[in-house]
């Protein structure tokens, strides 16, 4: 088969095949066709030199907001997507199932990049949220619907990968963690894991890291105080430890205030690095203090968790916590998606979601993506020009 797209001469890391090496990555048919040095194409391919550049399986970013015009806190996936480098967005919860078949109609179907979602088992979802107003959907009991939410996820397993649920002072407030055990059922119902949402107490981080079953996923891990998976020794709660021994999944989730610096380094000193790093993306924090993925992904690089690993943590790991294996990877046969970053250094200003600031001597920069085995740059640009052979 005669490949659609090469990517000429670029380090690809792809740490689901433990590789890091500076190589070829061929595309045909909307898949990863080939790896390989110096790869024969012929004259219909698009060749790209992407020498001096790091290639890596397409970014997964595992918690956004992008039921765009649907909810207030919804962000443009496609525009977001093109300039954080990330090709599979997954929305966490902003749909339930009283308006999750608008979402897909509206916002899934008709977007170039790829959305998956967890559906949330309050009818509608993060519906609240907003300069102005703020109603955590969890508080009120009235509007959990697990029969429903039950019949939505069945009916699109093609796109729903998990059940959402918030819990917390602000998500839930007097019905404190009754949501998450609504939620619990409903996901072992449909035979799909959960990610829950912790903020404030009550409910205590304890007490939801207690409830979480193998493969389910804890957002906001890394949270400031209250309600932080750290002691005031600067130690790993047991109970976090016993949770990833049983396989619980602990994801970033930044946010506009769930992600701290001081948690994170106390977590990584302990050598607990994060599961799968993710951005949290929404419409009151994409201009700060979460930006985007790879504003993320920076702030682990620069407390010193190597580079594979924040990489693994925004590809193949998440696909693992997705039960999508075909996401990822660079392994032939995957999904034909890829991000193309780089590394600045310099001076970098780095800020937490309590306003520390962290400076940085290194930044991960999208520099473009492919999407289904074809370029798919964010903006018109000099670089990478087709080239022959």
């Amino acid at each position: 088969m005669p490949f659609d797209l090469v990517l000429r001469g670029g380090r690809v890391i792809d740490p689901s095949q433990k590789l890091d090496a500076v190589t070829d990555v061929a595309f045909a048919g909307g898949k990863v066709a080939m790896i390989g040095k110096e790869l024969k194409v012929d004259a219909g391919t698009d060749v790209r030199d992407v020498s001096g550049y790091i290639v890596t399986p397409g970014l997964i970013d595992l918690h956004t907001h992008v039921y765009w015009g649907g909810t207030s806190l919804g962000i443009d996936a496609e525009e977001f997507c093109r300039t954080s480098g990330v090709t599979t967005a997954v929305d966490t919860g902003s749909a339930g199932p009283g308006n999750f078949v608008g979402f897909r109609k509206h916002v899934i179907e008709p977007s170039q990049v790829r959305i998956l979602a967890y559906l949330h088992v309050s009818h509608a979802g993060i519906y609240g949220f907003s300069h102005r107003v703020m109603v955590g959907e969890s508080e009120e009991m009235r509007l959990m619907n697990p029969i429903d939410a039950v019949a939505v996820a069945e009916a699109n397993r093609d796109l729903i990968v998990g059940i959402k649920v918030r819990v917390g002072l602000h998500a839930s407030g007097t019905s404190g963690i009754a949501p998450l055990d609504i939620a619990l059922e409903v996901a072992g119902q449909v035979g799909m894991p959960l990610m829950a949402h912790i903020d404030h107490p009550p409910p205590s981080y304890e007490e939801v890291v207690a409830r979480l079953r193998p493969g389910d996923v804890l957002t906001h891990a890394f949270r400031p105080f209250p309600n932080t998976a750290t002691t005031a020794q600067g130690t790993v709660k047991k109970v976090v430890l016993d949770a990833r021994e049983r396989g619980v999944l602990f994801d970033i989730g930044h946010g506009k205030g769930s992600f701290a610096f001081r948690t994170a380094r106390a977590m990584l000193a302990n050598g607990f690095y994060p599961d799968t790093i993710s951005s949290d993306v929404h419409a009151l924090c994409i201009d700060g203090p979460a930006f985007d993925q790879v504003t993320t992904m920076s702030k682990f690089l620069c407390m010193g968790m190597p580079l594979p690993d924040v990489i693994a943590a925004s590809t193949v790991n998440a696909a693992m916590a997705l039960r999508r294996p075909e996401l990822g990877s660079l392994k032939p046969g995957s999904v034909g998606d890829a991000s193309l970053i780089s590394i600045a250094q310099g001076q970098h200003d780095y800020v937490d979601a309590v306003g520390e600031h962290l400076i940085g001597d290194r930044k991960i920069v999208s520099e473009g993506v492919v999407i289904g085995g074809r370029w798919w740059h964010p903006k018109p640009s000099s670089k990478f020009k087709q080239i022959v052979g």
